[in-house]
């Protein structure tokens, strides 16, 4: 099973379905409220969550076709407590676990709807890379705001007024380490939901394919 379609991760139980659906109405409610008071990092993040959970049931044309609500709730997460609670993730590590898990469900869409085939091992190492290609980008997107826009979303002064690089260097290295390790548990998660989880009654690729 380590090595397994990653459309096995899809299932058609009703409460799976269900719970996932409400997951959805929740990133959609949080996209619109967004958008309103112009979050639209929010917004985006939303409406990209929420996509990639919809797609195979958009494809297939059948709302059963989910990935597993375990999946689609860690994706989402700074999306429902921000939703249900106006609670911000402050976790580098759960910050990192909800991208690591958008990310296998970007894997499971280029699967079944691309030339691409991956197994399950293949997706955790995805996984991985992907996450830490993540932490790379959003470093440099702060580090390009406040050169060029005057924020302050990485070099923060100190209190004597200037910015020490160095410890900006040390917090930067931290958060690498911790994108790679959310990407390689919510993977080696995943690939465990699998093997315990899935059996021939819940896989639907085949039949509706």
């Amino acid at each position: 099973m380590a090595q397994g379609n990653l459309g096995e991760l899809l299932t058609d139980t009703r409460v799976n379905a269900g719970l996932s659906w409400v997951l959805v109405a929740v990133f959609v409610l949080t996209a619109v409220e967004s958008v309103l008071t112009s979050d639209f990092l929010w917004a985006t993040f939303a409406a990209i969550v929420g996509m990639m959970v919809i797609l195979p049931a958009l494809v297939w044309r059948t709302p059963r076709a989910m990935p597993p609500w375990e999946m689609v709730l860690l994706a989402g997460l700074p999306v429902v407590g921000r939703a249900v609670a106006r609670f911000q993730v402050t976790s580098t590590v759960a910050t990192y676990l909800s991208i690591a898990a958008l990310a296998l469900l970007i894997a499971v869409n280029l699967h079944l709807f691309t030339p691409v085939e991956m197994s399950v091992g293949f997706a955790v190492v995805f996984v991985v890379v992907t996450t830490l290609a993540a932490a790379g980008l959003w470093a440099l997107a702060r580090w390009g705001s406040d050169l060029y826009l005057g924020t302050e979303l990485l070099l923060v002064p100190g209190p004597d007024g200037t910015v020490d690089r160095g410890a900006i260097e040390h917090d930067l290295m931290i958060e690498f380490v911790a994108s790679g390790v959310a990407g390689l548990v919510a993977g080696l998660f995943f690939e465990g939901y699998i093997h315990r989880r899935m059996s021939p009654g819940e896989r639907i690729e085949e039949e509706i394919a």
